[in-house]
This record gives C-alpha cells, structure tokens and sequence, in this order.
C-alpha cells in the first residue's frame, strides 16, 4: 500500500471522491502545509496557520497508478482557481498536491503537465508543495460525506456533482459498489 495527499478545496468533498475510487481502501481528513502545529479546523479556516484543508489517500499501487489517482484528483476539482473551489475562499481551500518523495513530486508535475496539456487555453494553478507535516482533521470531518454530509445542504450542493464527474470521467476508476 502507497499513501498520497492532495488538496483540492473542502476536505469533505475530495474525500467523498476517493472513497468511490478502485484501489483506495482509506481516505483521512486532515491538515498540511501550514506553519502551526496540531491546528484546529477553526484555525485552519480562519486563513491563518497556512494549512490547506487535505485528504490523505491509503491505495494499492497494483490496481490504481499514483499517476492515474492524480488525474482523478485534477479532474474532480477545479484546477484553475486559485485558493478557491467555487464558494470556499481563501489558502486553505488551494489546488495542490504534496509528494511523499521525488518519484511522487516527478509524477505530480507529469499530471499537471498532463492537464494542462488536455485543456488549452486553460492553465491549472495546482501547486506541488512539501515536504510537510501532516495533521488528522478532528473526527467529525472523518467519513462526513457517508454520515452527516449527507443532511448538510452544502455536500449536498456540492459533492453530487463531483462524484457524478468522477463516475462519467473516470468510469473504469469507480467501485462497482458505489
């Protein structure tokens, strides 16, 4: 098993994504990337510590490629804006992606060049960050999506459509049980 992690706006909704996702068998929550340690979901949303919201992804090399669960990441979020993912604003909320090491960081920087290739006229402002600490968000934003996500009108506004763009975009990548 290989972990990776990426941001790409609210936490809630890229972990919803890749719990759907063939070869992925664990999906956390959590902070990285900024300067203050052990931060609080409150802190990190204030704009402050520097953290962006992440999930950091368990998977199976065997079944799904580093390379081909980074083109899932830039192609379920909106690469193009920075430190924003439609209404949530700020650093916290960045397209970007932290390698584990420099196989990973090589990778990260094909996928981008990978999508910006299939997109003229469009460039993506993902960023390749690290090496970072990694901090577990608290446990109520583990697995939100299957527990209260799914009575909270912002997931429900938010993450149907990304999973529906995973399932049409990345059809042979979804779980059959999803």
């Amino acid at each position: 098993m290989q972990q990776a992690i990426v941001a790409g706006g609210c936490f809630w909704c890229t972990e919803a994504v890749f719990r759907d996702v063939v070869g992925v068998s664990d999906v956390e929550s959590g902070y990285i990337g900024g300067t203050k340690p052990n931060p609080t979901y409150k802190e990190v949303c204030s704009g402050d510590t520097g953290h962006a919201e992440a999930i950091r992804v368990t998977f199976d090399p065997e079944i799904l490629s580093y390379a081909d669960l980074l083109d899932v990441f830039m192609g379920t979020h909106d690469t193009t804006q920075l430190n924003r993912q439609g209404n949530d604003i700020g650093t916290q909320y960045r397209s970007a992606i932290f390698p584990l090491d420099d196989a990973q960081r090589a990778e990260a920087a094909a996928a981008i060049a990978r999508w910006n290739a299939e997109h003229p006229g469009q460039s993506a402002v993902t960023t390749i960050e690290g090496p970072a600490e990694w901090y577990d968000a608290e446990d109520y934003h583990q697995e939100y999506w299957e527990g209260e996500g799914q009575r909270n009108p912002y997931c429900l506004a938010v993450i149907p459509p990304k999973l529906q763009k995973l399932r049409k975009s990345f059809a042979s990548k979804v779980k059959s049980d999803s």
